[in-house]
């Protein structure tokens, strides 16, 4: 019995020894990892997008003689064309690209260039005087472009909003006439510069296509909403250099005389642009 009583504890211990072993030659199973940390969007890169919306502007004409014999006739009212004001509206779309630098969690600054073709026109007329006559104008904004930096904040990572500014440029057509609407001719000379206006005729016209520097300034949001796709919707103020059509007598009244003109002064060309348009981020 003693020995049954000495040998039981020392199976035990045995046995615990054993189980210990094996319990050390088993796998262990690696801690869990942390899942890493969020990665803020990045707005850095080149992007490429398109965009289409409207302009709108309210414009301005006055006209001024080249020449004394245009000044002699413009110093009666009868014959001198009142200032003009119109509206100019249409529709506008084209292509842009750029690069952002995101600097830290909430600011980014970057650079674009777009290229816009515009239906943005407008045209005014008026009957004056007792002879009547009746003058024209027309402008025709056919495309602009602009080169701009851009300011942006961040309020959320996907959502970016904006001040850009810089340069501007675009095509600009002008047309202008002067019609002589009665029965009765008027002319006038003055040295080797005469005009004849005939009854019932266009006695003066011209026409200029140009184009003009300028800048801009505006403002805009722009959302990612779909891995490298943006959205922005954007407000453009442009301002290009002023324009003028000089319209040119159409006869004179001395064979071999210079045709006397006046110019149809449209000073600044200012319009609004309101668009929006889609990004894609390399």
């Amino acid at each position: 019995m003693r020995r049954f009583r000495c040998a039981v504890p020392a199976a035990v211990a045995v046995v615990g020894f054993v189980s210990g072993a094996s319990a050390a030659d088993l796998p262990v199973k690696a801690p869990v990892a942390a899942p890493p940390p969020v990665v803020l969007n990045s707005w850095t890169g080149f992007y490429i997008g398109a965009n289409v919306g409207g302009g709108w502007s309210s414009r301005s004409v006055d006209y001024a003689p080249n020449d004394p014999a245009l000044s002699a006739l413009f110093a009666n009212a009868d014959f001198r064309p009142p200032p003009l004001s119109f509206n100019t509206s249409g529709v506008l779309g084209g292509l842009q690209l750029g690069y952002n630098w995101h600097l830290n969690r909430n600011w980014l600054v970057g650079l674009e260039a777009d290229f816009d073709w515009s239906g943005m026109k407008g045209s005014a007329s008026t009957t004056f005087g007792g002879v009547p006559i009746t003058t024209t104008v027309d402008e025709h904004i056919k495309w602009f472009g602009t080169v701009r930096a851009r300011l942006g904040y961040l309020p959320m990572d996907n959502l970016l909003a904006y001040v850009t500014g810089g340069f501007a440029y675009g095509q600009v057509e002008h047309t202008g006439s002067y019609v002589n609407n009665s029965g009765a001719s008027f002319s006038l000379s003055s040295g080797v510069i005469s005009f004849n206006c005939s009854p019932n005729s266009t006695c003066f016209a011209g026409s200029s296509s140009k184009v003009v520097p300028g800048w801009t300034l505006g403002g805009g949001v722009e959302y990612a909403f779909w891995q490298k796709w943006s959205f922005k919707a954007e407000y453009l103020y442009v301002s290009l250099d002023s324009t003028s059509v000089t319209e040119t007598a159409s006869a004179v009244s001395i064979p071999g005389n210079t045709p006397a003109s006046f110019n149809a002064n449209f000073g600044r060309t200012k319009f609004n642009v309101a668009r929006v348009g889609l990004n894609y981020r390399f």
